[in-house]
């Protein structure tokens, strides 16, 4: 038995620290730490509700837009206003560049590393690279010269964009066993890992025209709307939206289904905890949560894959084993937050996140728990992309595979690349029903009737899973503010219960090939965003 830490945790958003017990081979044992206080609650304290649409977008970096939206959500509801639908539409386009932006930049930039050796590509055959492409669907790009330029990183003995990563890559026996990939496949996904880097540039430029530089975005200010389009602007949106689906159809998709064949065996752990929850996005015409376009609901697999309602009034936070002296167990529209930092200890307190739990249950939110709750809800994209994902990795198994198979690392790794291209279908759609609502003569974006005090709630879907946020309006200003973040929940420490919380749970079971190169601990780790 032997305890491996791994701190700070690279290639994610933020500051973390995964510490786990390996017991012949395997993880039996984990503690997953946030590791950064940001407190932005305490800020929002007595501040003009409006205030919090700008000050809530930085609490992250890569999904400042969904804070912004469940913001203003949250001050929507406490204040009694009800947005006009072209802001709807237009919030819906926003949202979608995001994801589509996070999406492609998460399994380039930040997971493909944990399967793809660009090192091991240097051996790839150029012939049979352009032969593997066109056989798995997948987009053509100059391999020669993307082979000609890792040479050159290496032989100037470093991996410039991959530097960090030497120890792991390696060649032959120096190779970590977990880098299964042919050098032909490296090869073809490390040339679409360059040619991502302008792809989610792209995605950017699309919410640069409707709100601003990313990341931080001017216009879906309570109320509704700050942006009227043109059809200048518009089409401007469309050709960007095309243009990021076309990389998603021919790139992102058939290298995941390509990947995965090699990487089966992650179909057998990394599951966790089995429950999943989704407070839904991209609002319909109705603004009723269970009916978005990814609707809302709660999974506990141990039930069975159906989904059930959820509310606000499920969630509450314990603090048993967070750095905070606040009142354990409470619902968010009463919840405190007061730092108590002490010296870090499993025993104790470990964390800054909050043991966030539905249900009185943990539960994991992310792409994977979105397409859960659309697939057994019927969405018809979601519904028809999962069956075709399962029977090309069912052919490759050599067996049929169920939707439960999803319930691991590999389903979540595939979750997130499925979503992002249903969403962007979904992206086209509504430019082109905004175009519509514009030609029919709707020119109403926002709205200036508010009231002065007020309880609301804003719950929404972060590319990287739920967000809510809380508020509590008296005389005109903040009276309380909370935030139940994606990452809380994901990372969340042992509960009052000693329950661990999703990746937590997730880790445990992993293997452990090399405890002193853990790859697989990061694989899990990545494989939900932190």
């Amino acid at each position: 038995m032997a305890r491996t830490v791994v701190d700070p945790v690279t290639r994610i958003e933020g500051h973390l620290r995964v510490e786990v017990e390996v017991t012949n081979g395997k993880v039996s044992d984990a503690w997953v730490s946030g590791t950064l206080w940001r407190g932005m609650e305490l800020v929002l304290q007595d501040r003009n509700p409006e205030d919090a649409f700008w000050v809530s977008q930085r609490i992250c970096g890569v999904c400042p837009i969904s804070h912004s939206h469940a913001s203003a959500q949250s001050t929507e509801s406490a204040l009694g206003i009800t947005i006009p639908n072209n802001a709807r539409i237009i919030r819906n386009l926003i949202e979608a560049a995001q994801f589509l932006h996070s999406h492609i930049l998460w399994f380039y930039t930040l997971a493909a590393l944990d399967y793809v050796n660009p090192v091991n590509a240097l051996s790839a055959n150029i012939a049979d690279t352009y032969a593997l492409a066109q056989a798995a669907g997948t987009r053509i790009a100059d391999f020669g010269a993307v082979a000609t330029r890792l040479k050159g990183f290496v032989e100037n003995g470093q991996l410039s964009i991959f530097t960090g990563h030497e120890g792991w890559f390696g060649v032959g026996a120096e190779k970590h066993p977990g880098y299964v990939l042919p050098p032909e496949l490296d090869l073809i996904a490390t040339a679409h890992y360059l040619e991502a880097l302008e792809l989610q540039a792209v995605a950017a430029e699309i919410i640069a025209v409707m709100s601003g530089k990313f990341p931080h975005h001017m216009t879906s200010i309570p109320g509704g709307t700050a942006f009227v389009p043109t059809e200048q602007k518009l089409d401007d949106i469309l050709f960007r939206f095309t243009r990021v689906k076309e990389f998603i159809d021919t790139a992102l998709i058939p290298d995941t289904l390509a990947i995965a064949p090699y990487i089966l065996g992650a179909a057998s752990f990394g599951g966790g905890c089995g429950n999943f929850l989704s407070w839904g996005v991209f609002e319909a015409e109705d603004f009723d949560p269970y009916k978005r376009y990814l609707p809302r609901g709660f999974i506990q697999t141990s039930k069975g894959l159906t989904a059930e309602k959820v509310e606000a009034t499920d969630v509450n936070e314990y603090v048993t084993h967070s750095w905070y002296s606040s009142p354990s167990g409470l619902n968010p529209a009463e919840g405190k937050t007061e730092p108590a930092w002490e010296p870090y200890s499993t025993d104790g307190k470990y964390s800054w996140g909050k043991a966030a739990r539905c249900k009185d249950l943990p539960a994991e939110v992310g792409p994977l728990s979105r397409m859960l709750v659309g697939y057994v809800n019927g969405v018809k994209p979601v519904k028809d992309i999962v069956d075709f994902a399962l029977g090309k990795l069912s052919a490759a198994a050599g067996a049929t595979l169920e939707p439960t198979v999803l319930v691991s690392l590999l389903g979540r790794v595939a979750a997130r690349n499925l979503e992002a291209a249903v969403v962007a279908g979904w992206a086209i759609e509504w430019v082109n029903e905004l175009i519509a609502a514009i030609k029919g003569g709707d020119s109403s974006y926002f709205v200036t009737e508010r009231a002065e005090a007020g309880k609301g709630v804003g719950l929404w879907e972060a590319p990287r899973g739920s967000v809510g946020h809380w508020m509590t309006v008296e005389n005109g200003r903040i009276a309380n503010y909370q935030v139940v973040a994606p990452t809380t929940w994901d990372i969340s420490p042992r509960d009052e219960k000693g329950v661990p919380g999703p990746m937590e749970q997730a880790l445990i079971g992993a293997p452990v090939v090399d405890a002193t190169r853990p790859l697989e601990v990061m694989q899990v780790a990545h494989s939900f965003d932190p």
